[in-house]
């Protein structure tokens, strides 16, 4: 199999509070010295909120919230068998409510800023022939942590806020399959460590896609389930202090690219949530132009 994949999987991720999209880690390798950078543009809305025990119509305070997110993403392989990852978003969230209750409250409609350098690493430790493919077995482990002066202080204001200011140390198990068609499926596992009283984490990814020299195209499914020590916002427990809730949901998405000129291609996604957890029902949008060296 003789696919240019490493030229296509330019992975766009954005992680404000109330929005999560898809791992920043792919199934993919980069060669030894190759790469990729991708900048990207992201669309996020939602006026309803998954509380518990039901979505609630309209967002406390807000009304609605829109947020949008540029970002750069890069990859680099060391070695065939060793690649670091970075990304860093410049994100952008906007409520929908009055001026009389800005005025009473002393809010603001619009938080942004840079929020989270994200630096991670993956290392293939085994690739396993098959018949008409291959397995490859990937260990990956990253840090996140805030770069911006946003702020995450208790009240209604985070509830528009670009990060929680969590440091988070994150471990990934990786499992990738590659048939000589173009077919792909890659399953991960995980946990995150997070700090500021943000309550740590389970995460999980699946993906199908296919992928060949002229275009790229995945579906996935992505999972967070947060340590049982958070609270529900308004619950039991709560202060205030968004950060600290319990943050739970399955997310489908879709990913397609198309390699235009010279290692120059664009892609486009789609993503909702199935179900949550004192978050934000939100549908997105993203696009991304990449170039890849």
């Amino acid at each position: 199999m003789n696919l240019n994949l490493r030229l296509i999987t330019g992975t766009l991720l954005m992680l404000p509070v109330l929005m999560i999209a898809q791992s920043p880690v792919s199934g993919f390798m980069k060669a030894k010295g190759e790469g990729s950078l991708t900048l990207s543009f992201s669309s996020e809305e939602y006026d309803e909120v998954f509380f518990i025990p039901q979505k609630v119509k309209g967002v406390p305070v807000f009304n609605e919230v829109q947020t949008t997110s540029y970002s750069i993403y890069g990859e680099y392989g060391i070695s065939d068998d060793l690649d670091v990852i970075i990304n860093l978003p410049y994100i952008r969230s906007e409520g929908e409510t009055t001026a009389e209750t800005l005025a009473n409250n002393g809010l603001s409609n619009e938080v942004k800023g840079f929020q989270d350098l994200s630096v991670y690493g993956k290392y293939r430790f085994t690739s396993l022939k098959t018949p008409k493919g291959s397995i490859d077995l990937i260990a990956a482990a990253g840090v996140e942590l805030p770069v911006g002066d946003y702020s995450a202080d208790p009240g209604f204001q985070s509830i528009i806020a670009i990060g929680n200011r969590s440091t988070d140390i994150t471990g990934l198990a990786i499992a990738s399959y590659k048939n000589d068609s173009g077919f792909f499926a890659t399953g991960q596992m995980g946990y995150s460590l997070r700090s500021n009283d943000v309550p740590n984490a389970l995460l999980s990814e699946f993906k199908l896609g296919y992928a060949q020299e002229l275009f790229y195209l995945d579906a996935y499914v992505a999972n967070q389930l947060s340590d049982k020590d958070g609270v529900d916002i308004f619950g039991e427990g709560f202060t205030g202090f968004f950060p600290a809730t319990r943050v739970n949901y399955t997310r489908l998405g879709f990913t397609a690219y198309v390699p235009l000129y010279r290692g120059i291609g664009v892609s486009g996604g789609y993503s909702t949530y199935l179900n949550g957890r004192n978050l934000g029902d939100s549908d997105g949008y993203n696009w991304g132009l990449t170039y890849s060296f």
